[in-house]
């Protein structure tokens, strides 16, 4: 049953940047539901393997545009038609940004600079922002740690770095001395079919997890899977994000888009491994990057959004397995032995 909130978007135009990648895709899809035009920019060179027929984007998008962020015209040009902005383009991998800073600074900072610039000088309503837990880093203390919005960002990537400073630049030109309205929304660990892995990885771990013990791979738990984790299903993710746009009280606010639940990496390849008998556990080191985790306060996404996830972890990794072993076409050929994955 649709969230009558979202009515009020009937009719409104919404740019949505990496509108092409999996949780753009559910944007884009929820926002046609509602009976919003969805204006997608996307370059659709984030996977090595085809993923736009997968994701279904041109089936929801009122118009597709193949392009970059960086470049201003065309920024320009849809920003123009826009009543509202969603900003969800970006060098995600976080591995990907340790090894290329430079791709993960022209994406993600040149890029938004670009966005933020067009959008001050436009008549859109709100710019909501993607952001990512991973500027909390590894938090203090020991065990599970939970990240409330107050806590001070101590990133330890790249990724998550340039994520930081997407945020303070949205305060600085969008907050400080416009007209339009902005939300800031740091999502946690985002899973759930179709999504599948970049080479290289160390993110996206049920994909990663499933596919390795479909493949009869080992499943290799990098630094012993002892990190946490908050998973959030990319459709409950896709809601959250659309209600920001009509909600009053999430201007101005910085939102932690989690389940509120601690998850360790291990827990979740046994969570996998029920489904395949011969699944086998592998140990491997830590990568760069990869943080020790930790799980969503989400008081505040409760009492300005109203909002709450609704699909369990447990739920999706049966459906998760079940989309996967009915589609084996989807695995990539380079996950094949010669791949190490990671989690």
């Amino acid at each position: 049953m649709q969230d009558a909130r979202l009515r009020k978007l009937e009719g409104s135009r919404v740019l949505v940047t990496g509108g092409g990648g999996l949780v753009g895709s559910r944007i884009v899809a929820l926002l046609a539901r509602v009976g919003a035009a969805a204006i997608v920019l996307d370059r659709f060179d984030a996977y090595p393997h085809p993923v736009r027929g997968l994701f279904d984007v041109d089936t929801y998008a009122a118009k597709v545009v193949c392009g970059d962020v960086r470049d201003a015209v065309t920024v320009r040009a849809l920003v123009a038609r826009a009543d509202f902005v969603i900003h969800a383009a970006a060098y995600t991998d976080v591995a990907a940004c340790t090894r290329r800073p430079d791709l993960a600074f022209a994406a993600n900072l040149h890029g938004t600079q670009t966005v933020l610039q067009e959008v001050v000088a436009s008549p859109v309503r709100r710019l909501v922002f993607v952001s990512s837990a991973s500027v909390y880093g590894n938090g203090t203390g020991n065990g599970a740690r939970r990240f409330t919005e107050s806590r001070p960002p101590t990133p330890v990537s790249v990724y998550a770095n340039t994520k930081l400073w997407g945020e303070h630049q949205v305060r600085l030109m969008i907050g400080g001395s416009s007209a339009r309205e902005y939300s800031v929304l740091r999502y946690f660990s985002v899973y759930g079919e179709p999504q599948i892995p970049k080479p290289g990885s160390h993110s996206w771990m049920v994909p990663w997890l499933a596919m390795s013990a479909q493949l009869g791979l080992p499943m290799l738990l990098n630094g012993g899977g002892h990190q946490v984790r908050d998973m959030v299903h990319v459709d409950d993710i896709a809601r959250a994000t659309v209600l920001t746009l009509v909600a009053d009280k999430a201007a101005a606010q910085t939102i932690n888009i989690g389940s509120g639940r601690a998850t360790s990496v291990r827990d979740i390849a046994e969570l996998i491994a029920r489904h395949y008998p011969d699944a086998v556990l592998r140990d491997a080191p830590r990568p760069d990057g990869d943080p020790l985790g930790g799980y969503a306060d989400t008081r505040r996404s409760e009492e300005l959004l109203g909002w709450a996830p609704t699909i369990t972890l447990e739920q999706d990794i049966d459906r998760y397995v079940s989309w996967l072993k009915n589609n084996p076409h989807v695995v990539p050929d380079w996950i094949l032995p010669t791949t190490t994955p990671g989690t």
